[in-house]
């Protein structure tokens, strides 16, 4: 992948993750609806909806054909797999909103992340959603509903890898309270958006 710089562009490049279930959804639509200026950065998946998503607006859903296109063609700042499908995020939109001197907003997995860091060292800034522990996330999991048994084992153990990078973000937030968790993530967003306008 050829490597890009945001220093020309003097704006921000806002990384989310978290694992499953972490609220890093809920978190990420509270900061876009609190008019901060941020682009939205929607990834493009090769999963099928849940009955709650709509397209274009939660995720870009398409065939896995057309995703490996796109791939091949050098269309995605980053993609990884997970569980079977492809997640990735569309390079043009972020490249167009930098230049423009907009901040984007990335809700990407911790692979994703590390690729993004890499090819914007500088602009970057990670953020990493944590549960108040692995039991109370396991709780979630299993009241959202959206996944069997056995697919809550298996995102646990995702999760358990994921929380091990955690130390390579720039910021991490326990959400163990929804509003709590909101309040640190835009104190974070506005002071490092300060900081791109005195610079």
């Amino acid at each position: 992948m050829k490597k890009a710089s945001a220093a020309k562009y003097g704006t921000k490049l806002f990384v989310v993750s978290a694992p499953s279930g972490c609220g890093k959804t809920t978190l990420c639509n509270k900061l876009l609806g609190d008019g901060l200026g941020l682009a939205n950065s929607i990834s493009i998946t090769t999963r099928k909806p849940r009955p709650f998503e709509n397209s274009n607006s939660d995720y870009r859903f398409v065939t896995r054909g057309r995703f490996l296109g796109m791939a091949k063609r050098g269309e995605f700042l980053e993609y990884e797999e997970n569980f079977g499908n492809l997640y990735g995020t569309p390079k043009k939109f972020v490249e167009k909103n930098l230049a423009g001197r907009v901040p984007v907003l990335l809700s990407i997995d911790v692979k994703g992340a590390m690729k993004v860091r890499r090819a914007y060292p500088k602009d970057s800034v990670l953020i990493f959603i944590l549960p108040p522990s692995i039991r109370t996330l396991k709780t979630r999991l299993h009241l959202r509903k959206s996944d069997g048994p056995e697919e809550v084992k298996r995102r646990l153990a995702l999760a358990k890898k994921e929380i091990a990078y955690k130390d390579r973000y720039d910021y991490r937030i326990v959400n163990d309270r929804l509003d709590d968790a909101y309040r640190t993530l835009k104190k974070i967003v506005l002071k490092e958006l300060e900081t791109t306008d005195a610079e």
